[in-house]
């Protein structure tokens, strides 16, 4: 039975350390998912969007020191609870979206791992009979270091989780799972392949006011730059004096230079005289944009349409233009 114990408890420790982490590569994603969840069409909560992402850090955070804090044996009784109150979370959220047909992908593992609403909700019922045989068992789960060794493995996971996630906001996903990493040929990804429903990429779309869509004829330029703005309300403002710079560089250096936004015409038109931006709007849907890149704005380098450089605007200057 010992060793019965200790394989549940492993398996469900890493079960919730595999989901933190890969919600910790990408807490923004984290965040787009919970608004989805707080929209008026699911749970009807939009007073808490603005906080989706504080909200978001926090459960990320939550999830991960659990899973580690029951791997290690550290406060084990209070761990399985809990444990026991967030797969409870999980499980109320997972049934409503299968059973109301609300959210098609919980975002449970992030975009590593995509499970329809009625797959997450057995798996989370699985874990909750899993948790609560272990709260039964409690008293067999020890330290698996000694006790001062295991406090400070215990205190450190919680500032190094943090700053994971600090950096990964102010930088990009350090693994990137999205249909848009560097490497992808966007055309490419476009056709639909032997045994697809759906192409891997089928919503990207550059749309000009004036000339109409003009998708296919950017993506067959040699070089082009995109600054991915997918609302310009919410955007950080102080980015468009870097954006400025960088795209001013891009276009000395024979650059085709497009903003990429959701936002209306007349939003760009303000932030364009103020900023002196030399480059045209296209349009394109906000969740596809989001997809694209995790910032507001972010930037997108093309070569003949594959993505050879993604960087958040903070990293503008990281960009190399030949």
């Amino acid at each position: 039975m010992k060793y019965f114990v200790h394989f549940i408890r492993i398996l469900v420790g890493l079960s919730f350390v595999i989901s933190g982490f890969l919600k910790m590569i990408d807490p923004l994603g984290t965040s787009y998912k919970l608004e989805e969840y707080f929209s008026a069409s699911v749970l009807n909560l939009e007073l808490l969007i603005p906080y989706a992402l504080l909200i978001g850090i926090i459960l990320i955070l939550i999830e991960t020191v659990l899973g580690i804090f029951l791997l290690i044996g550290f406060k084990s009784k209070w761990t399985i609870w809990g444990l026991f109150l967030m797969i409870f979370l999980f499980l109320f959220l997972t049934w409503y979206s299968a059973y109301f047909n609300k959210v098609t992908d919980c975002g449970c593992f992030g975009d590593a791992i995509k499970l329809t609403p009625w797959e997450t909700f057995y798996k989370n019922v699985i874990l909750l009979v899993m948790i609560v045989f272990l709260e039964f068992k409690s008293a067999k789960i020890h330290h698996i270091f000694n006790p001062s060794i295991t406090k400070w493995l215990a205190f450190l996971v919680i500032p190094i989780s943090l700053y994971f996630m600090y950096y990964t906001l102010l930088s990009l996903p350090i693994i990137d799972f999205r249909p848009y990493k560097i490497g992808t040929n966007i055309a490419e990804g476009m056709q639909l392949k032997k045994g697809e429903y759906l192409p891997s990429i089928h919503d990207f779309i550059l749309e000009s006011e004036i000339d109409g869509d003009i998708t296919f004829q950017v993506l067959q330029e040699e070089k082009v730059l995109l600054v991915i703005i997918y609302d310009l309300q919410k955007s950080d403002k102080i980015s468009f004096d870097k954006i400025k710079e960088v795209t001013d560089l891009a276009i000395s250096k024979n650059y085709l230079v497009y903003g990429v936004s959701a936002s209306l015409p007349e939003d760009f038109d303000e932030i364009k005289t103020k900023y002196q931006l030399n480059f045209e709007i296209l349009f394109n849907d906000a969740t596809t944009l989001k997809t694209m890149i995790r910032a507001n704005p972010g930037l997108m380098m093309l070569k003949k349409g594959t993505i050879v450089d993604k960087r958040n605007w903070i990293e503008a200057d990281k960009l190399v233009f030949d």
